[in-house]
């Protein structure tokens, strides 16, 4: 059976605490669920009112992987949940993770969080600008770093603040606060952005999904800005190997990761001293104050 935990009143049932997960480092199901808790008045801002999206890995990163936007059967009543439109106007609910509570019990169905860049009370309405660094071995984090940097001056060029953060997996994520501005508008833009990064770093850069031209280069993915799709959230576990973060990330260690990529890999057990020396590196992204608007064209 198995053992129930009050989490800020609600009774939760917690399964099988002692699997082990991450079997390269023995992490098991209660650290994830310990990190979680722990890191949980950093991580809940930048889902709260995004409709949530799971990449599940129940038996670890070496099981099956699936994606799934639906609310399980077993999900309590006291979760929220929102309409969300789908593909040719079909409805369809997703979970809203608001408090505590609602994070562990996600968090004990061992899933990845993923977020459109809109709320849900303005769907298809973006506040939130990403591009994706997806890096085509053999290139791989030294040459985001390169990439990254070449689009923060762009971005500023513009008057968009940029901030950085490790995908947790291969690549890099850059994020920007915008006034609310429709996902159709940013995509554009941002395609351009990848266009323009191309052009001026050459041989470095495609901006072009296409499999076969993305050996040694870093795929500009501006993709993500469309409203049906969603990106990993800043602090969530990733379903690799090691229990790696998508970690905020400071400019000054994105210029050193071209010479020393791998300190740019962060795991569960880094991001509580991460957040007591920095805080969090991406709170600017909740700020409406601090977001600008979209270039026109």
């Amino acid at each position: 059976m198995s053992p129930i935990t009050e989490v800020e009143g609600r009774r939760l049932a917690l399964s099988n605490l002692d699997k082990v997960l991450y079997p390269a480092t023995g992490t098991t199901k209660a650290e994830v669920l310990h990190y979680y808790a722990t890191i949980a008045d950093a991580f809940l801002p930048h889902l709260y009112d995004r409709p949530i999206s799971f990449l599940r890995y129940p038996d670890g990163p070496g099981g099956q992987l699936f994606f799934t936007k639906n609310p399980p059967q077993s999900t309590p009543d006291w979760v929220r949940t929102v309409e969300v439109e789908r593909s040719e106007g079909e409805m369809a609910r997703q979970v809203l993770i608001q408090d505590l509570p609602t994070l562990i019990w996600a968090a004990n169905l061992v899933v990845e969080f993923h977020t459109p860049q809109w709320l849900a009370p303005d769907p298809g309405i973006a506040d939130r600008l990403v591009i994706d660094l997806d890096p085509g071995p053999p290139a791989g984090v030294a040459e985001c770093c390169e990439v990254a940097l070449w689009l923060r001056e762009r971005l500023a060029a513009d008057g968009i603040k940029a901030y950085a953060k490790t995908s947790g997996s291969k690549g890099m994520h850059l994020c920007a606060a915008l006034e609310p501005t429709p996902s159709e508008d940013v995509s554009a833009y941002a395609k351009g952005l990848a266009v323009q990064a191309q052009q001026a770093l050459g041989e470095l850069v495609v901006h072009r999904m296409t499999r076969a031209l993305r050996p040694g280069k870093v795929f500009v993915d501006f993709s993500q800005n469309a409203a049906a799709k969603t990106t990993a959230a800043p602090y969530t576990l990733r379903a690799r190997e090691e229990p790696t973060v998508s970690a905020p990330v400071t400019w000054e260690e994105v210029e050193e990761g071209r010479a020393e990529p791998g300190r740019l890999v962060f795991r569960a057990a880094d991001i509580g001293v991460r957040l007591e020396r920095y805080g969090d590196l991406l709170g600017p992204l909740l700020d409406p104050g601090r977001a600008g608007p979209l270039p026109r064209a």
